[in-house]
């Protein structure tokens, strides 16, 4: 994630910020600039200082502090929350906060995927499969139904809505013993199986995708019951990315390309912040600036270059707070064919798109 500034003052300001707090204007992120806008009391734009004409908006899920993007003319919604299907009951206090949480995520998944240029359709009668979410609420304990269950299909993602909670989300990873669970750890495996169906089904890929990721027609269902049943495959460590990867070819690429971003957005954020490493010890191989901008890069390995010493870094000064690796995970070569895979999916789509 980059750092942005206050059209108004200049001040720098953060993603989720609402308010400059320098010159205590309203902000608005608009997609199409990649930026934030101050927002005057007759809702006109201020760049530097100057009100602009015209009549700008908030998204309409700014109301429950949910939303801090602004709106194209004549919608209610912005790029992002007008993919929703579904939100929780909102009178309840603790669904609103754990929305909030799932909101801010959700947006930082839309932050790459419109940096990326990918396909962004909505769900309608003509786009039956187009990107959707909903957020439910897990009521099974009293009603004996069937309990919500984070997933994709045909484009629709489901996310429980108790995963906002943090004490909530830290139980289910360590009941599944997973390194790594995380909103937005979610929301980019989710979507990756969304843009399965967008670039490889539906883009004439297939044979490209299982010759790096394997046979996709392989029974999901009973691959996921053999996994959780016995464990992950003795040796995944070597050619998949976490346990989970192995389970299938869907769930290889679904994590695959939700690491993509990891690294990508991880590195944009160091490369907004200019750090660098230069270690006293093993000078030679921990060595790295990260001086450009990961979105545009041409091949995955040079993310890579940045990405290893920069996680070695990162990782040690977590330890030194008692805090678990910020990213624990080993990316092997047949990995790094995979990442590279996705790489040039993902910009393969773009440059179709003109971007």
């Amino acid at each position: 994630m980059r750092l942005f500034n206050c059209s108004n003052c200049r001040n720098m300001v953060f993603f989720d910020n609402t308010q400059c707090l320098s010159c205590h204007s309203l902000l608005g992120f608009r997609p199409s600039d990649n930026g934030f806008i101050a927002i005057d009391s007759s809702n006109a734009a201020l760049i530097d200082g100057v009100p602009q004409q015209g009549f700008i908006r908030l998204c309409a899920n700014a109301r429950h502090d949910a939303c801090n993007w602004l709106v194209e003319d004549g919608e209610e919604f912005c790029l992002a929350c007008r993919h929703n299907l579904v939100i929780p009951d909102l009178s309840s206090h603790e669904n609103l906060e754990n929305w909030r949480k799932i909101e801010n995520a959700k947006h930082v998944l839309f932050y790459s995927l419109q940096r990326f240029g990918l396909p962004l359709v909505t769900r309608t009668e003509a786009t039956p499969d187009g990107l959707a979410f909903e957020f439910l609420e897990d009521d099974s304990a009293r009603t004996g139904g069937q309990p919500v269950m984070t997933g994709h299909d045909s484009g629709l993602i489901t996310l429980n809505i108790a995963e906002g909670s943090d004490a909530e989300r830290e139980a289910r990873r360590v009941a599944l013993g997973e390194p790594f669970r995380t909103l937005i750890g979610h929301f980019r495996h989710e979507v990756g199986h969304y843009y399965w169906n967008v670039l490889v089904r539906d883009g004439n890929q297939l044979e490209q995708c299982r010759a790096i990721f394997g046979n996709d027609e392989e029974d999901y269902g009973e691959a996921l019951q053999r996994h959780y049943a016995n464990g992950p495959v003795p040796g995944w460590e070597g050619s998949f990315i976490s346990a989970y990867a192995a389970s299938h070819p869907w769930e290889d690429f679904a994590e695959t390309w939700a690491h993509y971003i990891h690294i990508v957005d991880a590195l944009e954020t160091a490369y907004a912040f200019g750090l660098r490493t230069r270690p006293i010890i093993d000078e030679q191989n921990l060595t790295v600036k990260v001086d450009f901008d990961p979105y545009r890069v041409e091949g995955v390995r040079a993310l890579i270059d940045a990405w290893v010493p920069l996680t070695v870094a990162v990782n040690s000064i977590n330890r030194s707070m008692g805090q678990p690796d910020l990213y624990p995970f080993v990316l092997s070569e047949p990995v790094l064919v995979k990442l590279q895979y996705i790489h040039d999916l993902i910009h393969g789509a773009t440059h179709k798109a003109g971007f």
